[in-house]
């Protein structure tokens, strides 16, 4: 393998701007997520009061003392049913990876302290990649609950319960007792109101905490069951922790306040099998990059148009910037070729351009070979599709276009994905986004994800009107011209509002947004996860764990 020598100019004015362009952006992301916390502190003197921890020391009491923890999606919901400036994103759930009890878990941490930890659409969709993420991953599930139950507001949704979204709200349900069927065991510490939907996701549970004093449980609170029934009952009596630990029998630990009830959840997770990367063997020693991680925020500009070479990217993310390159006499728009990440073998597939049909059979070749020999791929994306033309077409772009989308679809080996700059079109698709099941995938500032750039839709647009106006003999009159200049910008800003990172992001197309200086960190991390997935240790059974 040779190592990649960088022609990037880190002292030129070009280099600064791009610098400063991806600081502004990661900032905006910051502020998005301190907003969140904002909001989170401004509960604290009603969670004091009632003796019980803010979510995230919830979150800080159950991982490993200095362990990471990736959290993903964290702005999902930002700009959705009334949030404006991210106080009320994040879907009223904190989920990611971390370490308890030195296993590596997922884990969900309901925000009670926004909107009462109340169920949205957002929070089904996060709760459902969550799940995702469980199945492909064989990773315990680790819920720390407290929620008033579906919202049925649903900020300015105007039918927020329509029925996809129910739907998937019984999804959710269905596969918490399949993960348990499937051997991946769930822990939820019922922290304080679990109404409705809330309560399901406690009780199918596998293991259960209860808090004396704090745990709500039930279907209908005592508001709603004098209302639909005209019985009277208090919150105790009803859905109390020692009811539902004695008499019920919902759940089987009694815990005497927060701190407890997570000390009762590590030692269960202490009763899972070994730690997964004890498993493992790297297959070589790990080395650095020859280039600083921050030189990252420098390479892609802010302006989409500029180009850049990715082999400056590779060369800061993979140990001592070694690439050795496949195929690298054809088709230099797509770019692969074997790396190593912190002793690694892994596969790289990136572009330095659209993909044409010689693009997409060197990719699908590299592919398959990577399958063979059971070689982790990670994808770069920075693409604006598929090449369009008569002698694209002519040379197969639709049939070798579709067999990389199958070659990737079908690859057995892990696959994680960065979205570094644009991703348009099927380009999208066959540079592995997230339809294509990516065990993870993250986007950097700079990521466009959508059908096609805003310029081109609008030319698309222009074209349309010009020909329709060529068939029927006339012209564009200047009030036409007009019109059809205001549509394009029109539809250009919109398109390009809708493509950015931030509302891919909080529409959840991705995993998170990240500052690239984090990407070879974030890499590895994730690399790690998928890796360990066969040696979790859990096995499955006919029906789940079920509660008697």
């Amino acid at each position: 393998m040779s190592h990649l020598v960088s022609k990037l100019d880190v002292a030129g004015e070009e280099f600064a701007a791009n610098v400063a362009f991806m600081e502004n952006y990661v900032e905006k992301l910051r502020s998005i997520e301190r907003n969140i916390r904002a909001s989170e502190e401004r509960y604290r003197s009603r969670a004091t009061k009632a003796g019980k921890l803010l979510p995230r020391e919830r979150l800080a009491h159950l991982l490993d003392d200095g362990s990471p923890f990736l959290e993903l999606c964290s702005i999902a919901g930002h700009g959705m049913n009334g949030d404006t400036d991210g106080s009320s994103a994040g879907g009223n759930i904190i989920v990611g990876i971390g370490f308890v009890a030195g296993r590596r878990v997922l884990v969900m941490v309901w925000n009670y302290a926004i909107r009462g930890g109340t169920i949205t659409t957002v929070t089904t969709r996060k709760n459902l990649r969550l799940q995702e993420l469980a199945f492909a991953n064989r990773l315990p599930i680790i819920s720390l609950s407290e929620s008033g139950g579906g919202n049925l507001a649903g900020g300015v949704d105007p039918d927020p319960w329509q029925e996809t979204a129910f739907l998937d709200g019984g999804r959710v349900y269905c596969q918490q007792a399949e993960l348990s069927a499937a051997g991946i065991p769930q822990i939820t510490v019922s922290h304080g109101n679990a109404t409705a939907g809330g309560a399901y996701q406690v009780a199918l549970s596998d293991y259960v905490v209860l808090i004396r004093g704090q745990t709500q449980l039930f279907l209908a609170g005592p508001p709603l069951l004098k209302a639909a029934t005209g019985e009277e009952a208090d919150h105790e009596a009803l859905g109390g922790a020692e009811m539902h630990a004695t008499i019920s029998q919902t759940g089987e630990y009694l815990a005497e306040n927060d701190a407890d009830g997570i000390r009762m959840a590590r030692s269960i997770v202490n009763l899972l099998p070994p730690d997964a990367g004890r498993g493992l063997q790297k297959d070589r020693e790990p080395l650095p990059p020859r280039y600083p991680a921050a030189e990252l925020r420098g390479i892609v500009a802010e302006d989409k148009r500029v180009p850049y070479d990715m082999r400056e990217v590779i060369a800061r993310v993979f140990d001592d910037s070694e690439f050795l390159e496949f195929e690298p006499t054809v088709d230099d728009q797509t770019l692969c070729g074997h790396v190593y990440l912190d002793g690694w073998r892994c596969g790289v597939l990136t572009n330095n351009g659209p993909i044409t049909p010689q693009g997409a059979k060197k990719a699908s070749h590299f592919l398959q070979l990577c399958d063979q020999t059971n070689t982790p791929m990670i994808f770069l994306q920075n693409t604006t599709g598929f090449l369009v033309g008569l002698d694209a077409e002519q040379n197969g772009q639709v049939k070798h276009g579709s067999k990389m989308i199958q070659a990737v679809a079908n690859f057995r080996p892990p696959k994680l994905t960065i979205i570094v700059g644009n991703s348009y079109g099927a380009g999208n698709y066959a540079m592995c986004s997230l339809s294509l099941r990516p065990e993870l995938i993250f986007s950097w500032p700079t990521a466009r994800q959508a059908v096609m750039g805003g310029a081109q839709a609008a030319k698309v647009m222009s074209i349309v009107a010009e020909d329709r106006a060529k068939r029927n003999n006339t012209e564009l009159t200047e009030e036409e011209l007009k019109a059809l200049a205001l549509q394009t910008q029109t539809i250009t800003n919109s398109m390009e509002a809708v493509s950015e990172a931030l509302h891919c992001s909080s529409r959840m197309m991705d995993d998170g947004v990240i500052d690239p200086a984090d990407t070879r960190n974030v890499l590895i991390f994730a690399l790690q996860t998928v890796l360990e997935t066969p040696h979790r240790g859990t096995i499955p059974n006919t029906f789940g764990v079920a509660r008697f």
